[in-house]
This record gives structure tokens, C-alpha cells and sequence, in this order.
């Protein structure tokens, strides 16, 4: 029996839930560009495209109900009540509308720290220049997010929004968004977080850290359908903004489709008035089937799981002469993503690719990615082929 560091049968998830791990076919540590499904959320998504094919088969209540069970699974993986949670097909979407809906004005400044994605930089440029808001990018230093800089940087009254990302894709740097919520709500600056690369790798209660929007794709750790992902609005807050784009059910009372023609500008109360319907249902029924494994599996034992796996990265790191860790070691500090300098990269990453190991190269960097499924003798095969370089 393989377990994984707390516990859960590893040998037995990997050949019920991915078998093609369990044969060998490859050593899958690219979980931060793409998490493959699991087999429930094949048969999920299968059964629901079975039913589409015959959609006398279909019924409203169904299709609503899959939606309904999506937000409150997301919200119990989250900290947060189904009514703050809108449904959306990426990341994108929640960041678009963070960028859309505040209240910004002329002369107010969105903060961001530099070298984060581009999601979550386009959105804010482009409204900048439509409402006259300042988008100000904070350096990082050494590479990394200046916390503390960002914390001096709060300090200007003309701030009235800070972004960026729990976890960095290229370096795998985790912000502290305890801290950084409580400094913007001490100063009245909404904070807008890309959530993509840490939830379903780390454990998140959004009933303790100040956050007013969070916007999260599922392909990545949440092993779920590309097209399915969620937008978290904080509830006072959902309550005051208005969609943008506006879908026609936004509004009150669009759940009764016997009374169309009854135009009601009146917004929802809760995070559903941002959802943009129609919605793959499919996809979202396979992502219902994920985070139904996550919970399963505890969040908190899979992030211990992966922690374990990250450490064995890290120690390995440490030894070689010939080898620069760009993520931190600071345990608070990363999450499942480990980036490292080497040399040659392009023929390093060539290299690993044709000997079945799936990475990124991100940033002149080897991006490691290890899941709740991979192994410690996966992560050990991957580093020799590394070495050999």
C-alpha cells in the first residue's frame, strides 16, 4: 500500500481515480498549467452529454440543481456561503469583474504588485484608461512580492484597490492574504485576489481572511473541465455591485420561465446576479465530481500531501551547486508549484519532456507541480533526470 503523508491510500486513488499514473504512462507534475480529470468527472461529465444528446431526458430542475450543488461545494471548500459565490468559466471572468463593478473613480489607484499574470493585469490597464483610475505596479524584489513594500505603499490615501495573486505561477510564492486583507480593510481598499494556483493545494477560510472578490479557474488544482471556475464576492459587497455584463438571469424572479415578458430590472441579493448564463452544465456536473474527491480526501490532507512532496523538491535543491530555488523555503511561503534555475533550461525541459515527465518552463525556470496523486518516487525520477544535466 503507497499512502500519501496523511494517510489516504495513494495506491488505491491512483488506480480508481487515474489509472494511466498508475500504469506508468507518464510522471505528471505539471498540475499548475493543467490537473488532468479524475475518472469520476469523466463518467460525470460523460453521463450529463449522454443526457444532452436526449434532452427530452433533461429537465430544469437537473440542470439548475448541478449549478446549485457546484456553489455550495465550492463555498465549503472555501469559507464562504453559497450566496457569495457566482459561477464563471475562468479566472478571467472574476477579475474582469472586479475591474468593472468597483467604484472606481479619476484619480483613484488600483495596486499591483509586478510580474503576476496577465489576467490579472489586462482587466485593470484597460480600465484604467476608460475611467482615468492610476493601474501602479509595485517592483518586486528579488524576484518575489515586496509585502512589506506593498504594506507602505497602502499607506497612500488614493489607493482604493489592491490585486494579485495568492500564488505566484512563475515562482510559487504564496502572499499572505490574512495580512494584506486586514491592512486593506483597515484602510478602505478593496482586495481583489487571483485564487487559481492555490485553491485546491491550500487550505482557504474566507470567513477569516478580509477578502472582498477571488476570482478561480478548476483546471488547474481543482482537476476539473476547462470552462468551469468561480467568482467569490464578498456578501455586503455583492449586494452593492452591479453586473457588467448583465445576463438575463441577473435579476429577480428570472428562475420562473413562465413569466419571461415581466421586465424587471431588480438585481438578485446574493453573487448570482455576476453569473453569466447559459452555463456548461456538463463541465460543471464533472467539477462537482472533483471537489466531491477533494472534500473526500480533506483539503487539509491533500495540502500536507503535496507540502511533502514540495519538501522532497526543495531538499534536493538545496544540495546542488548548479541549481538556483526561485521559490521560497519558508513552509508559509509556497504551495505546490516549486521553480527552479538550471542551467540550459530549454534543453533541460527537452530533455524531461522526452523521458515522460510533464513541467513547464516558465520565466527561464523548471516549474515542478506535484498533486494529490503523485507519488514521492515520481518527484525522486523527475529530479534524477534533472541531475543529469
Amino acid at each position: 500500500m503507497i499512502l500519501a503523508a496523511t494517510g489516504y491510500d495513494l495506491a488505491a486513488l491512483r488506480e480508481r481515480e487515474f489509472p494511466w499514473a498508475a500504469r506508468g504512462d507518464a510522471v505528471y507534475l505539471n498540475n499548475a498549467s493543467t490537473g488532468p480529470l479524475p475518472q469520476r468527472a469523466l463518467h460525470a461529465v460523460s453521463d450529463f452529454n449522454k443526457l444532452r444528446a436526449e434532452p427530452f431526458r433533461l429537465t430544469d430542475a437537473l440542470q439548475f440543481e448541478t449549478l446549485a450543488k457546484s456553489r455550495a461545494l465550492v463555498a465549503r471548500l472555501v469559507g464562504a456561503s453559497p450566496g457569495e459565490i457566482a459561477l464563471a468559466t475562468n479566472t478571467g471572468f472574476g477579475l474582469n469583474l472586479a475591474a468593472s463593478a468597483l467604484p472606481l473613480g479619476r484619480g483613484d489607484v488600483v495596486l499591483a504588485p509586478d510580474l503576476e499574470f496577465p489576467a490579472n493585469v489586462y482587466p485593470w490597464m484597460a480600465e484604467a484608461g476608460r475611467r482615468g483610475v492610476e493601474y501602479r505596479q509595485l517592483p518586486a524584489r528579488d524576484g518575489l512580492l515586496d509585502e512589506e513594500g506593498l504594506l507602505r505603499a497602502l499607506e497612500d490615501a488614493r489607493v482604493k484597490a489592491v490585486t494579485l495573486s495568492w500564488v505566484s505561477f512563475a515562482t510559487g510564492a504564496v502572499a499572505d492574504l490574512a495580512r494584506i486583507g486586514a491592512a486593506c480593510r483597515a484602510r478602505g481598499a478593496w482586495f481583489v485576489v487571483d485564487a487559481i494556483q492555490g485553491v485546491g493545494v491550500l487550505p482557504l477560510d474566507l470567513r477569516r481572511v478580509p477578502v472582498d472578490i477571488l476570482a478561480c479557474g478548476a483546471q488547474k488544482w481543482l482537476l476539473s473541465p476547462w470552462g468551469t471556475g468561480f467568482v467569490y464576492v464578498r456578501e455586503a459587497l455583492a449586494r452593492e455591485l452591479e453586473p457588467h455584463p448583465v445576463s438575463w438571469m441577473s435579476v429577480r424572479g428570472s428562475d420562473d420561465f413562465t413569466r419571461l415578458l415581466d421586465y424587471d430590472l431588480t438585481w438578485r441579493d446574493d453573487a448570482r446576479r455576476f453569473e453569466q448564463l447559459t452555463l456548461p452544465f456538463q463541465d460543471f456536473a464533472g467539477m462537482n465530481a472533483s471537489l466531491e474527491l477533494l472534500h473526500e480526501l480533506g483539503p487539509a490532507a491533500v495540502a500536507a500531501h503535496v507540502s511533502a512532496l514540495v519538501d522532497t523538491i526543495l531538499a534536493w535543491a538545496s544540495t546542488r551547486e548548479d541549481i538556483a530555488l526561485v521559490t521560497p523555503t519558508e513552509p508559509a511561503r509556497r504551495a505546490g508549484i516549486v521553480a527552479l534555475r538550471v542551467p540550459a533550461p530549454q534543453a533541460t525541459s527537452a530533455r524531461l519532456q522526452r523521458a515522460g515527465v510533464a513541467h513547464s518552463l516558465r520565466e527561464g525556470s523548471i516549474r515542478l507541480s506535484p498533486h494529490l496523486y503523485n507519488t514521492r518516487d515520481e518527484v525522486e525520477h523527475a529530479l534524477a533526470l534533472l541531475a543529469e544535466g
